[in-house]
């Protein structure tokens, strides 16, 4: 038989239950490596014409079905509208005093942001597989929003000269990001069987920032946009690089259904599902530089292995890598990985 993908079994993993059988996930996905697998060219279509986009996804939602994905992933950033230099990758971003802050066009944002995703949006539901369903919707959080309009080694000056500047930035933030998430849902929200964004709060060794800063200025934006996905009947998914075990508890607290990205130099996946298991669904679960270096047949087995384990732990579990799939993972290894996710498949619960 043929796979019938079924985004039902993806919202029971949000509901941290186990479904009949395991599913897949992935936060982010080159179009190159998805072009070398189907063997066409696709990737370019995306900026062309509502034909052109149309295609794309019509190529994009393929892969995902034939590789045996029950879901899609899909997001449109922020930082890519943001008027000024944006500094997500380091730099000076646009604001940088309370007169900064106060001539930015923080109302002109939700236009331009629709404005360029809406188009995609709609193309990307015109092409959804019969029994697949999105997961996404506004990318990028309430941090790394931040650190584009200031840049990340600029916030602290922010903060030290005029706290009051400091909350409101994250205030408006929050604002603005909300105030997209409503109409998103409401448009958009019968197409996604969860929604997510993505914020790196730390690195290898700690978070980016101090803890009580992130309780106080980014957790409580955290929450007013996890309400309104919860009012809308939406699980929220929240990815997230980094040792930010500090302030785990304080995210959980504020809502989030499941969380997504993990990395062997910072702990074992074994750790995520011992700790917060019981209480959220855990995505992920192979090292994406497990998944880049080493052979196909030493991770076909090691997923095999693993990701039976890791489903018979987990109550809600979608075996994927623990980061993305990057233009450089070699094409066979990810293939390795998903041979073996496909041999778990077939195993009822």
């Amino acid at each position: 038989m043929p796979f019938q993908p079924d985004f039902r079994h993806f919202v029971t993993v949000m509901q941290n239950q186990r479904p009949a059988r395991l599913t897949l996930y992935e936060h982010i996905f080159s179009d190159r490596i998805m072009e070398q697998i189907l063997k066409i060219d696709f990737a370019g279509l995306k900026e062309g014409s509502w034909i052109d986009k149309e295609e794309y996804f019509h190529h994009y939602c393929r892969f995902f079905r034939e590789m045996q994905y029950d879901i899609v992933p899909y997001e449109f950033g922020i930082c890519g509208i943001l008027p000024g230099p944006a500094a997500i990758c380091g730099g000076k971003g646009p604001i940088q005093s309370r007169r900064d802050f106060e001539n930015y066009p923080w109302k002109e944002l939700p236009q331009l942001y629709w404005k360029s995703a809406q188009p995609l949006m709609d193309a990307l539901v015109s092409a959804l597989p019969a029994g697949m369903k999105a997961v996404g919707g506004i990318g990028y959080g309430v941090f790394e929003t931040a650190e584009a309009l200031v840049g990340l080694e600029y916030l602290p000056f922010i903060q030290a000269d005029d706290p009051a500047l400091y909350d409101s930035l994250f205030t408006s933030i929050g604002s603005f990001m909300l105030e997209l998430w409503e109409r998103f849902t409401e448009r958009y929200g019968s197409h996604f069987a969860a929604c997510r964004f993505g914020d790196d709060l730390g690195f290898k060794s700690s978070l980016l920032t101090n803890p009580a800063t992130v309780r106080k200025n980014v957790i409580p934006q955290y929450k007013r946009i996890i309400d309104a996905v919860h009012s809308s009947g939406h699980r929220f998914l929240w990815h997230s690089c980094g040792c930010i075990f500090e302030i785990m508890d304080d995210v959980i607290a504020a809502g989030i259904d499941a969380k997504h990205s993990n990395e062997d130099a910072i702990a074992p996946f074994e750790k995520w599902i011992a700790d917060y298991g019981e209480r959220i669904a855990l995505l992920g679960g192979f090292d994406m530089n497990f998944l880049c270096t080493a052979g196909e047949s030493e991770i076909y087995e090691t997923v095999l292995r693993r990701g039976a384990e890791y489903r018979a732990m987990c109550r809600g579990y979608a075996l994927g890598s623990g980061n993305s799939i990057p233009d450089y993972m070699p094409v066979e290894n990810y293939l390795a990985m998903i041979r073996a996710a496909q041999q778990i498949q077939k195993q009822r619960a």
